[in-house]
């Protein structure tokens, strides 16, 4: 389904008027380009120039150049809902926009620059971010979504290490996993707001006689669980305890989810993306009790990091530029690649499709479904809101 004729007239004032505007639009087209650049640089077809090794650059560049640009999208969108002030916009914005664009070139390679430069530009983007959620918060005084500072910095502090790591050791051991283990923490905490409140509003909706289960104790459980587990790993991810935490709350997220009422959800694909894409957590973290390590980071990176953020940003930019809350052939089309690219990279890495092997195959699915993304929702972030939807 192509956009309408009202949706196409590119706007530089809308671009740059709310957060999630210009940062989903970032990320979705870095996050689509940056796959198909690291199969190049992995298969020698190009060189990679930077200071980083492939593996801790493909690493970070998820990370810290998609990730970090659909947090950044996520947050100041959020904000302006919990304090009532205006959302930043115009000029910050776009001194924000550029200065994660310079992390990404210098990242790149293209530019030489000295290992201590690359380490300031790129860590800059998240510090400036905590700097301005700080203020915004503050300014409002809304405290109690004061503490999402927190990950925030952790997940800049996982950089930071990242490429200290790098620079004297000339590989990242510990910020790698760290800042992995952020944005998955991340993922448990904030799903488990949205997602039961998305369905909740659906159900009702429908009148349906099922509801999830209010936040509990259990819930408390399932996140302190969490964060023991995904913290042993950061610190000894080759040891049996890590594997025995992530045994118990993959168990855990298994009962939270079910709890949640996703399965009375399947007439709505908005929403079941997202329960689906919730379940891609309890699947990784027991793919990893069992070993398999490589394949669980990619059941996790892809599945739960990728398919919860595709599904935020597709609600997100429905809702907040005044389009109907409903499913677009392409963007149900963009969920699926991403899926599949996930099932590729995961379970049949290694597997010849023709000349084609599985990692290629999941590196075109995972662009693909991006891009089919990026062509439905791009001409809603560059202009302005219908008059009527």
């Amino acid at each position: 389904m192509m956009p309408d004729s009202n949706k196409k007239t590119f706007n530089l004032q809308s671009l740059f008027s709310y957060g999630f505007r210009l940062f989903f639009l970032l990320s979705l087209l870095y996050g689509a380009m940056i796959i198909p650049v690291w199969i190049a640089f992995f298969q020698g077809i190009w060189t990679y120039q930077g200071g980083f090794g492939l593996v801790d650059w493909h690493i970070h560049e998820i990370l810290y150049g998609y990730i970090s640009a659909v947090i950044c999208g996520f947050l100041f969108t959020a904000i302006p809902n919990w304090t009532g002030r205006d959302p930043v916009r115009g000029m910050p914005l776009v001194l924000l926009g550029a200065i994660w664009i310079a992390g990404r070139l210098a990242m790149s390679g293209l530019i030489a620059l000295p290992p201590i430069a690359v380490m300031v530009i790129d860590c800059l983007f998240l510090a400036v971010v905590c700097i301005m959620v700080i203020r915004e918060i503050i300014a409002g005084k809304n405290w109690r979504n004061l503490m999402i500072v927190i990950p925030v910095a952790v997940f800049w502090l996982a950089n930071l290490w990242f490429h200290l790591e790098v620079l004297f050791q000339g590989q990242a051991y510990y910020g790698r996993r760290l800042g992995f283990s952020v944005v998955i923490f991340l993922i448990v905490v904030i799903g488990g707001r949205i997602i039961p409140v998305f369905t909740r509003n659906w159900l009702t909706k429908q009148k349906h006689e099922k509801r999830p289960v209010e936040f509990n104790r259990f819930d408390k459980v399932c996140l302190l669980g969490t964060l023991i587990a995904l913290a042993s790993w950061v610190a000894a991810p080759d040891a049996v305890v890590p594997r025995a935490f992530f045994g118990i709350v993959a168990a855990l997220h298994v009962i939270r989810a079910s709890r949640w009422a996703g399965i009375y959800t399947l007439k709505s694909p908005l929403v079941w993306i997202l329960h689906l894409s919730y379940g891609f957590i309890p699947l990784g973290f027991g793919v990893m009790a069992f070993g398999a390590q490589t394949a669980g980071l990619h059941v996790l990176g892809i599945g739960a990091m990728g398919g919860m953020t595709v599904a935020v940003m597709m609600r997100a930019s429905m809702g907040h530029t005044g389009r109907a809350l409903k499913m677009h052939p392409l963007l149900l089309a963009g969920f699926i690649c991403v899926v599949l690219a996930m099932i590729m990279r995961s379970a049949l890495p290694y597997a010849q499709f023709g000349a084609v092997s599985g990692m290629v195959l999941a590196a075109c699915l995972w662009s693909l479904g991006l891009l089919l993304i990026l062509i439905q929702i791009a001409p809603w972030l560059w202009s302005k809101k219908p008059e009527t939807t």
